[in-house]
């Protein structure tokens, strides 16, 4: 498998622009705006994003103006959900890294956001392309929607496997999606080219959120937050989703009748990570991970065997192989 960073060194010279058209994108008249933004971009983490946006239009007949500036806006958009998703779960940290809220207050970390999605918006009108438009369009309705539907499935205790893959699918897999699909339109493929590609980022995204989740099993010392911290917010993710799946467990109705409780308390959540674990919650993920993996192995190879396509399956390697 290709490392991560042999993969980024690959198309550094692009990636290089594609943060300076972020960064001037960005640039605005208002200081105190501009102080934060550049703040905030001081931590560009792993950018897989961007980087499947560019290895997308290098498949599909090369990285061009069009393809960075569309992956720019893109990893724009990501930001402003990020932004408004630490509000939404009241984050004063993210990775260890201070957020927006946490330095300064819900009220101006959701105007910094908007003004993130206005100024992705930009970006994309730039590649003179109205399907990059309508693909940002959509982007921005499922991640949208995969906050409400999470949210009513915590109120209602919706607690099944669908659900959960349909959440997932909205507010993180719909990104990974979007990445590929823009790439490509902007490196001038059509639209049915991208099937595949698509199907790929969307089982990489699946397999992103639920090793995500897996982290809130174990302590934090590593991924920064809490352990049981989805579950503090009403979060049920997947290795506890299986393991209440298993109807004949004996400690099975204890567990459900304190989830349908709510308003958990530390010895309460502690107890439903450990059960979780106990009955083989993570393993179960490990193995949900392994086979979107070859699925999506197996549709890359319409694209033939060449350095974007080792690349892209090394991606997927590598986020069920991650730490953090």
């Amino acid at each position: 498998m290709i490392k991560l960073n042999d993969i980024k060194q690959s198309i550094d010279a692009e990636l290089t622009q594609l943060n300076i058209i972020i960064n001037d994108t960005l640039r605005s008249d208002n200081p105190l705006m501009n102080a934060i933004v550049s703040n905030y971009l001081k931590t560009k983490g792993k950018q897989l994003r961007p980087m499947l946006v560019l290895l997308s239009g290098r498949l599909f007949g090369g990285i061009n103006n069009q393809v960075i500036t569309a992956g720019a806006a893109i990893e724009m958009l990501h930001n402003a959900s990020l932004i408004h998703d630490d509000v939404i779960d009241q984050s004063k940290q993210r990775r260890g890294v201070d957020t927006i809220n946490g330095v300064w207050d819900n009220h101006v970390a959701v105007l910094v956001g908007d003004f993130f999605v206005s100024r992705a918006l930009v970006c994309a009108v730039k590649t003179g392309d109205s399907n990059i438009l309508k693909v940002l369009a959509s982007l921005g309705a499922d991640l949208s929607l995969g906050e409400i539907d999470q949210f009513d499935t915590a109120r209602h205790h919706t607690i099944s496997e669908d659900a959960y893959f349909n959440i997932i699918g909205k507010k993180t897999a719909s990104l990974f999606t979007s990445c590929v699909e823009v790439g490509g339109l902007a490196a001038g493929a059509h639209p049915e080219q991208l099937t595949n590609i698509k199907e790929y980022a969307r089982l990489l995204g699946l397999c992103f959120q639920i090793k995500d989740d897996t982290f809130d099993y174990f302590n934090d010392t590593v991924v920064g937050k809490p352990t049981g911290n989805d579950l503090r917010e009403g979060k049920v993710t997947l290795p506890l989703i299986y393991a209440l799946s298993q109807r004949h467990n004996a400690k099975r109705n204890e567990m459900m009748q304190i989830l349908t409780k709510g308003n958990y308390n530390t010895n309460e959540i502690e107890k439903l990570v450990e059960w979780a674990k106990a009955c083989g919650g993570i393993d179960y993920a490990n193995l949900k991970m392994r086979e979107l993996c070859n699925k999506a192995e197996s549709l890359l190879d319409e694209y033939g065997d060449n350095d974007t396509t080792r690349a892209l399956k090394s991606i997927f390697h590598y986020i069920i192989e991650r730490n953090k």
